[in-house]
């Protein structure tokens, strides 16, 4: 067995390949065990007769914010999207660029601990030598893209924009936020490129080894979020809700407002525009246990009591949250009837259309923050467990006043970084993805607008913004919470 045999064993004795450590707030994953991971799926393609001389471009997505050190593959491990362990970070960050709403205003988000520049921050605070020693650093993405070309690949615009550094507007490094985290930053980082950028011809290595064309290109890599915008073809106005164990949006947007919630990264389709990300702890874990206690386990007795209540639910509105919420920082379950006032309980058909009027209201409210506008056009475009009850959909339809289509993607963000690839090669002739992917098959209509559903929709978010004033109000009481009512 040779030392590289071993080293990988003794990698990969980690839970769901990451390193949780005894503080439970540091999380890491070994590098190498990434380098071993993308041989062997390679091999087990070319044991299996993939024709790899076929390929003409090739790009990818890694998860936003790990962070790699190229050149210091003895530190070994990288922090990843679950660490939270530099808060200390993210409160001096926001401290020294003036704020947290200014540090959204620049970066797309306010300061979040598993973001690029307060992982960074904690390394140089922490270990001087080891970041003074560092000649590059990369994301997950633009490591991934460095193997495949063979040299220092860049960091593209969309998965720049979740690193807390990079001015969204100017599509450049932000030199306070640059100055506030680590000295010398600018030259480790390099300079960030249009995420359609083709970075080069794949490395010799990878032609040799396993038969790629030499005149194979290498397209700049992105988040997996990115990339999951664009597996989903996503067009202004859209909105996309993976209805999953935690509720996610991807939005398409013009002219974006950022906010204390939610992200605002660049489209990593159009470098013109914009796509917002909110992501809700509460999703699928919530509804099935609602269903559990009021249905009977049943989804079908669950959307009986669904199709039992009107839209608007008699103005009764919910806030269910099992787990700490991310839009809004809020836990419990708080009930709210007609006359505004808090109550312990509902009935069962009410509790239920109470729970999903409330999330999707909530999520159109939060979008809406973020400069997120119904157009005419505009599609909801639903994809996750819950994406397959119509009920369900129904009531998310009419909350938006959209159309909502279904998507039949098991795997958005590889489904995008194979999209990506193909632009790559076209992008610089101004040809939109769109028009790349237009023989791609069209999502499936499911549900459309209840009539009238625009003035049930508008009364029902007014009367959510009520609850959401009453709620903070009652949430005050706690001084733990005494800025919930800035963040509601």
């Amino acid at each position: 067995m040779t030392g590289w045999d071993i080293k990988i064993l003794f990698f990969c004795r980690t839970q769901g390949g990451v390193y949780i450590h005894s503080d439970r707030l540091t999380v890491t994953s070994p590098v190498l065990m990434w380098v071993k991971a993308l041989d062997m799926i390679l091999e087990k393609m070319k044991s299996s007769g993939f024709n790899f001389s076929q390929i003409r471009a090739l790009s990818g997505a890694g998860q936003v914010t790990g962070i790699s050190h190229i050149r210091l593959l003895n530190k070994g491990d990288s922090p990843i999207w679950m660490d939270s362990s530099t808060t200390s970070q993210c409160r001096e960050l926001e401290k020294a660029v003036g704020g947290a709403q200014h540090l959204a205003s620049v970066t797309g988000s306010r300061a979040y601990e598993r973001f690029t520049g307060n992982q960074i921050a904690k390394i140089y605070s922490q270990n001087p030598e080891v970041y003074q020693q560092t000649e590059r650093i990369s994301l997950v993405s633009s490591f991934a893209a460095s193997l495949f070309l063979g040299t220092y690949a860049p960091i593209d615009y969309s998965d720049g924009s979740g690193m807390n550094l990079l001015q969204i507007w100017e599509k450049t490094w932000s030199k306070s936020c640059l100055d506030a985290c680590a000295p010398g930053l600018e030259e480790r980082l390099g300079c960030p490129v249009p995420s359609h950028s083709v970075l080069g011809p794949i490395s010799p290595y990878y032609s040799q080894r396993y038969g790629f064309s030499p005149d194979c290109k290498v397209v700049a890599f992105t988040g997996d979020n990115p990339a999951s915008l664009a597996g989903m073809r996503l067009q202004e106005g859209d909105i996309a809700i993976s209805l999953g164990t935690s509720d996610t949006l991807f939005l398409w947007i013009q002219e974006p407002t950022p906010a204390l919630e939610g992200h605002i990264l660049c489209n990593p389709v159009d470098s013109q525009t914009y796509m917002a990300l909110l992501c809700f702890k509460n999703g699928s874990l919530m509804r099935e246990r609602i269903r559990d206690d009021c249905a009977s386990g049943s989804w079908d007795e669950f959307s009986k009591a669904l199709s039992s209540t009107a839209a608007g639910n008699s103005g009764n509105l919910g806030f269910y949250f099992d787990v700490m919420e991310i839009t809004p920082e809020a836990v419990g379950i708080h009930r709210f009837n007609r006359d505004n006032q808090k109550v312990s309980r509902f009935p069962k058909e009410v509790e239920i259309r109470a729970l999903i009027e409330g999330q999707f209201m909530a999520k159109r409210i939060h979008a809406e923050k973020l400069g997120y506008k119904v157009l005419p056009r505009t599609r909801i475009l639903a994809t996750g467990g819950a994406s397959h009850n119509k009920k369900i959909l129904q009531v998310l339809s009419d909350v938006f006043n959209a159309p909502v289509f279904t998507i039949d993607t098991a795997n958005s963000a590889c489904l995008g970084s194979a999209y990506r690839a193909i632009h790559g090669l076209v992008a610089e002739r101004n040809v939109s993805l769109a028009d790349v992917v237009k023989l791609a098959p069209e999502p499936s209509l499911a549900v459309t607008p209840t009539p009238g559903a625009e003035e049930v929709s508008n009364f029902g978010n007014t009367i959510f913004l009520f609850r959401k004033e009453s709620l903070s109000q009652a949430l005050q009481c706690s001084p733990a919470r005494l800025t919930l009512s800035q963040r509601l």
